[in-house]
This record gives C-alpha cells, sequence and structure tokens, in this order.
C-alpha cells in the first residue's frame, strides 16, 4: 500500500542574453525564505503532518501483516485466524485512503495560500520598483515570474511536499521495522540506501543548473512573444516577420537546449533507481533463502522483507523523481526572490512631510542628472513657475524634456540641486501626496480594459458617477462618449484600440480634470492627433489649465504661443528663456526653429 501522486522606456540596459550562463544560488537559503512563508500556515501544516505520520503506520502494517498471516495462519492451515487479518488489512486500507485524501485536502490548502502570499508581495513589490527596473526587462519576462515561476513553486508545494515527508517517513519506518524483524536481512536491504544517496545527489548537481536556465530561457522567449503580439502592427508595417522569426527560432533553440540538458540527467533517475532496487530485491531473497534454509529466518519474515523492498522502490524513486520538479520550482524561486530584493523605489525620507494641498509654484534650483553617473542628461538646469502659470519646454529630440518631467514627478531624485514645491524640497514631502497634485496626460494615452467610466474614474477612485460626467463635459468627451453603443459603459478593449488617438487623448484630459491636480504635466499631448481633433484636445487643455501651474512639452510650436514662459533646452541645459515674442525677437534656437516649422508648413 503507498500513496500515489499526481505526476515606458527610458535608459539603458536589457534581458540577459541567450547564451549567458546562469550561476546556481544557494539552494538552502531560497528553501528557508520558502518556508518562511509556508510557516504562516504552521498549524493546518502540523495537522498535514500528524495525517502523513498516520497513513505512513498504516503502510508499515500491511507488509508485516502478511509476514504474520503466512507464519501463524496459512501454514497452519488456520482458516478463521486468517479471515480475521484479512478484515483488519481491509480496515487498515480504508483507514489509510482516508488518511491520505485528507492531508491531500489540507496540503492544497497550505500551498494555494502560500502561494497567494508570495503572488500578492511579488506584484506588490513590482509596484514600487523604480522606473529604471522596467526599462531594463521586457514585461513578457516580468509575466513569466508571475506565471510560470510561481507556478512551478505552486506544483511542488501542493503536490509534492506531502509525498516528500511521506517518503521520508516510510523510509525510516521501514528500516526501523526492518532491524526489529531480522537484523541481517536489514543490513543487506540497506545495501541500496548509500547507493540511491550517492546516485541522486550526482545527478541533483547537475539538474539544478539546466533547470534555472530552462527558467530564464522560456521567460526570455516570454518576452519576445509579448512585444510581437503589442507591436505586431510595427512588424507588419516594416516587413520584419521573416527576422522576428528567425529571432525566435534563436531564442526557441536556446530553451531547447536548456530543457534537453535538464531533462536528460533528471530522465536518469527512474531507470537508474529501478536498476539499484532491483539489484536490492535479488540480493534480500537469495540471503533470505539461505537464512530460511539454516533456521535463521521464515517464509514469513522473508516475504515481509521482500514486500517492505518492494514498497521501498516507491518512496526512494518519488524522492528522487521529485529532485526534478524541485529543481525546477527552486529555479523559479529564486528568481521571484530576486525580484522581491530589487531595491524599491526612492522610499520617502523619515520626517517627510504631508502635503495636503499645493499653491503650484515650481522652482528648479542648478539641476543636473543623469540616468547613469557617467552620462549626464541635464546640466544646472534653473527654472521658476510660478502658480497658475504655463511653461513650455521645447527642444530638440533628446534634449532631456522628458526628464525634467520625470524628475518634477520623483520617479528619479536629481544627482545635484534642488527642486521645489511651494518652497518645499520635494525630497522632504511625502512622495504619494507630491503625485497627487500632479495631473499627467502623455502623448501615448494608456487605458486599461475597463468601460469608460471607470477609466476616467481612475483620476479619483472616490468619485461619483455625475462628477465623472461632468469632467467629461469639460474635457469635450462626453458628445463622443454618448454616441458610444453602450455609452459611459462602453467597454474598452486591450489598449483600447476600438478608439481613435484622440478619442483616447479627451479621456486621459477628462481623467486629470476629475483629479483636480494643482500641477498639470502634459507631454506631446496632441501630436498624435488630427488638425480638427487637435482644435478640440486644445480647447479641453484650455480648461483643463485654467488655474493651473502647467508644464506643456510640444514640438508643435503654435501651441504654447500664449505660453507664460518658454525654455528651449538643447543637450540638458536651457539655453533659452522667455515668452513667445521675446525668444522670436532674440533670433536664437527657438526663433529659428519657429521658421522652420512654418516654412515647412
Amino acid at each position: 500500500m503507498s500513496q500515489t501522486r499526481p505526476e515606458i522606456r527610458i535608459g539603458g540596459g536589457g534581458p540577459r542574453a541567450i547564451g549567458e550562463k546562469v550561476r546556481p544560488k544557494n539552494s538552502r537559503e531560497t528553501l528557508m525564505r520558502v518556508w518562511e512563508y509556508l510557516r504562516r500556515q504552521r498549524w493546518t501544516l502540523v495537522s498535514v503532518v500528524a495525517l502523513v505520520a498516520l497513513a505512513t503506520v498504516f503502510n508499515l502494517a500491511e507488509p508485516y501483516l502478511i509476514g504474520v498471516a503466512i507464519d501463524r495462519f496459512i501454514q497452519v492451515g488456520d482458516l478463521g485466524g486468517l479471515v480475521q487479518i484479512i478484515v483488519l488489512m481491509v480496515v487498515i486500507a480504508a483507514a489509510y485512503g482516508l488518511s491520505v485524501w485528507f492531508h491531500t485536502l489540507l496540503m492544497i490548502r497550505v500551498s494555494q495560500y502560500t502561494v497567494q502570499d508570495l503572488r500578492t508581495d511579488l506584484f506588490a513589490k513590482l509596484q514600487t520598483l523604480p522606473l529604471r527596473f522596467f526599462d531594463q526587462r521586457p514585461h513578457g519576462e516580468l509575466m513569466s515570474y508571475l506565471t510560470n515561476d510561481v507556478d512551478n513553486i505552486s506544483l511542488v508545494l501542493a503536490e509534492n511536499v506531502t509525498t516528500f515527508i511521506s517518503s521520508v517517513m516510510i523510509v525510516i519506518g521501514m528500516v526501523v521495522m526492518m532491524l526489529i524483524i531480522n537484523v541481517p536481512l536489514a543490513m543487506v536491504s540497506f545495501v541500496v540506501l548509500p547507493l540511491t544517496a550517492y546516485f541522486t545527489s550526482y545527478v541533483a548537481r547537475r539538474t539544478h543548473q539546466g533547470f534555472r536556465e530552462q527558467q530564464e530561457a522560456l521567460s526570455i522567449l516570454n518576452g519576445q512573444v509579448e512585444e510581437t503580439i503589442t507591436g505586431g502592427k510595427v512588424i507588419r508595417a516594416f516587413g520584419r516577420e521573416q527576422s522576428v522569426i528567425e529571432d525566435f527560432e534563436v531564442k526557441n533553440k536556446r530553451l531547447q537546449e536548456a530543457t534537453i540538458f535538464a531533462q536528460t540527467y533528471g530522465g536518469l533517475m527512474g531507470p537508474g533507481g529501478n536498476l539499484i532496487y532491483n539489484f536490492g530485491y535479488v540480493l534480500i531473497a537469495a540471503t533470505g533463502g539461505w537464512l530460511a534454509l539454516n533456521g535463521h529466518a521464515t517464509v514469513g519474515i522473508i516475504a515481509t522483507f521482500l514486500t517492505y523492498t518492494q514498497q521501498l522502490r516507491r518512496p526512494l524513486n518519488d524522492l528522487s523523481n521529485m529532485f526534478n520538479v524541485i529543481q525546477s520550482a527552486l529555479a523559479g524561486a529564486e528568481r521571484v526572490f530576486t525580484i522581491l530584493d530589487e531595491h524599491a523605489e526612492i522610499e520617502n525620507a523619515a520626517d517627510a512631510l504631508p502635503l495636503k494641498q499645493a499653491e503650484g509654484q515650481v522652482t528648479f534650483d542648478d539641476v543636473s542628472f543623469g540616468y547613469r553617473s557617467d552620462v549626464p542628461i541635464l546640466k544646472n538646469v534653473s527654472l521658476d513657475a510660478q502658480p497658475g502659470q504655463m511653461v513650455a519646454l521645447v527642444g530638440p529630440t533628446g534634449a532631456g524634456k522628458t526628464t525634467i518631467i520625470n524628475l518634477l514627478s520623483r520617479f528619479y531624485d536629481v544627482n545635484s540641486g534642488s527642486i521645489r514645491l511651494d518652497k518645499h524640497d520635494i525630497r522632504s514631502v511625502d512622495k504619494h501626496d507630491l503625485r497627487r497634485r500632479l495631473g499627467i496626460v502623455l502623448q501615448d494615452t494608456f487605458l486599461f480594459s475597463e468601460t469608460v467610466m471607470e477609466n476616467i474614474r481612475y483620476g479619483r477612485l472616490t468619485a461619483t458617477d455625475a462628477e465623472v460626467i461632468k469632467a467629461a463635459e469639460i474635457a469635450n468627451a462626453d458628445h463622443f462618449i454618448r454616441r458610444l453603443p453602450h455609452g459611459y459603459n462602453e467597454m474598452l478593449s486591450e489598449r483600447a484600440e476600438n478608439l481613435s488617438q484622440g478619442q483616447r487623448q479627451l479621456l486621459a484630459i477628462a481623467r486629470a480634470v476629475l483629479a483636480n491636480p494643482a500641477i498639470l504635466v502634459l507631454d506631446e499631448a496632441t501630436s498624435s492627433v488630427d488638425t480638427r481633433t487637435e482644435i478640440q484636445v486644445q480647447e479641453a487643455m484650455r480648461r483643463l489649465m485654467k488655474g493651473r501651474t502647467s508644464f506643456v512639452i510640444a514640438h508643435r510650436l503654435s501651441t504654447i504661443r500664449e505660453a507664460d514662459l518658454i525654455l528651449f533646452v538643447r543637450q540638458g541645459q536651457v539655453v533659452e528663456r522667455g515668452t513667445h515674442k521675446e525668444l522670436l525677437a532674440q533670433g536664437g534656437y527657438y526663433y529659428h526653429l519657429y521658421k522652420s516649422q512654418f516654412k515647412a508648413s
């Protein structure tokens, strides 16, 4: 009798190269960290162990009763005693089955609660990581952490923990029973144990790295699949289908090689273990026969030992086979814990000040910054935006305009200098309060796969339906929303592909209106729309900017002629500043850029 078991990007960097070797980390440390999650279900685990121990006792009783039946009842022809012991064995088999069923159900609960905690912690950690972390990793690779790696851990906990405990208990119990019944036969039986231990250790050392590389290759492959699906239009527009397929084949080949390496060594467990067990089985049969001929063992004892040896094969096989799954799960767990150990986004200072409201005065004082310490992006930038002013940032691509916004939002901290909001250094205020005072409308508007109502409500989750509709009216979005088949309850597709670019921008503006920020950031909000839609978006933006400090990044200079202050940013420095008329009168960079745009038009 034995338990059965079911078999936005900024900065550089990138994923690990396909051919790069992955060094195995400390498996013991990883196991201890998994245990920290398991121990939250400690009392259920105690019940599982108790039920497994009970099942082990029932499992060990059967071979012993077989030997008793042979020696005491079969050989002497005692039919009544034989019937009694058969009934006892049936009762024990039923009790064994019930105990296995109950500890399996309890372990499923333990595993799912544990994996739920782990997945929640991992997802929550991703919300705290800095933008630089996401800039350097494909999104599909991160998805692999939350799915494949966590699922591997779940598989081990649900199906292998109780099997491991049961197998260890059965091996120990059988060793004790063998020593009690017949010491010479026990010593012969134990020959297989060191052979099995050495063989398992030898194979396990070679499978661990293989499974880690398999997980890495799988996550990189997932990354390409995710990017290929998301960027399908671009791939087809540039006719890059074949190159994408070739790149996929390289990554797929790497996954194939890593899997073959891991599974080849892992596949040695079963046949190698069977060879060792068969050798032990023959050795026990021969030794038992010799002892029986010399009066040192009975037929029942030999039958008991042969049954124990036969049953010993299953827990030892289970322990061997579990190494494959466990190695894969450890590889996944190591990768998950690597993410959990990443440094979180810039933390608040211990004495961070709450920012319940803001007037909107923003001052950059001699700010310098680089995403890498050796590559400066901004150099000694200074500006002073008064409450309610519109500040426009213009200049060539890569000059540092968006970086100024990233620093104001405190996605990054300055390397030198300071940024002040209402005379408070933004590093001294609560960053969540700071961001709640900012409203951002980007060129590439992101909308969720939710209703139009909920996408606008994202600006302020406590807003009523009436407030959402009012925000949409201010943003010039109400008219097109009501023409949708389900109006405000229209469900948007992924990335809102069922709306035009202009409609997505109007929803983003409505979201910002609802947030009611003190400071508004508009990053190329009209660059991707046609002229007619641009008029609607600009009208909505003017309503939104009224009474608020606004930072506008624009390449179309016609949209910022009314700005209170225009900054021309070039190579990370503010080289010109003033109003539209003042900058034209200077005849510098702004003048030439403005002249070139209107000449082109």
